[in-house]
């Protein structure tokens, strides 16, 4: 039961921290919508809420990160997945009506200047997905250095694209950087692998 208590509170953190943020999600919240006894929160995080926020934060990097990997590894090649990527996420701002967006972003944008702890939290959770996007960028072919800047740039227009979808109400930011994200691998593919990427969306 107390293994159910806690998965409670990380989930409903995880999705309070997606709409509110860290500021903007209160304890008191937390273990209400998580139907939780309120000292339960202090029992399993006796850091309170920096420590649950810790903890929140690199789960949801790991769930985020698996996910998008599992869409990579299921496309053809990495042009697809990235586009894939972007296409899922336009989906769920559809779906939610643009409540829902990635908690990392959302409370690095609050804490980086003001907690530490939480922002290396974040930080730790940007560079897992950067070595996870080089990896696979790398596997197909694109040479070190080029691979690492497309981790980068595909981190940054994704959630660049979430910032201003909420704020616009649209997914086209989201479509419009998935677009530009699929662009930038298929100019840094080898020759020889966009060739046959071509010749298969002719054929």
């Amino acid at each position: 039961m107390a293994t159910n208590t806690k998965e409670r509170i990380l989930e409903t953190t995880a999705e309070m921290f997606r709409r509110y943020g860290y500021t903007g999600s209160g304890l008191k919240q937390i273990v209400a919508d998580a139907n939780a006894p309120f000292g339960s929160l202090y029992h399993f995080f006796p850091g309170g809420k920096e420590q649950l926020g810790d903890e929140v934060i690199r789960r949801s990097g790991r769930m985020y990160m698996e996910l998008v990997e599992a869409i990579f590894d299921a496309a053809p090649d990495p042009v697809t997945g990235a586009g894939d990527v972007f296409s899922g996420a336009a989906e769920v701002l559809r779906q939610t009506e643009y409540a829902d967006a990635c908690p990392i972003a959302t409370v690095a944008l609050e804490v980086a200047s003001s907690n530490e702890t939480l922002r290396m939290a974040t930080a730790d959770v940007f560079d897992s997905w950067i070595e996870s996007a080089t990896r696979r960028f790398t596997g197909a072919g694109i040479p070190a250095g080029k691979a690492r800047a497309l981790a980068f740039l595909l981190v940054e227009m994704l959630e660049g694209a979430f910032l201003l979808s909420r704020a616009m109400r649209t997914t086209e930011p989201m479509e419009v950087a998935g677009e530009a994200a699929a662009a930038a691998i298929r100019a840094a593919l080898p020759a020889r692998r966009a060739g046959r990427r071509r010749e298969s969306v002719q054929g």
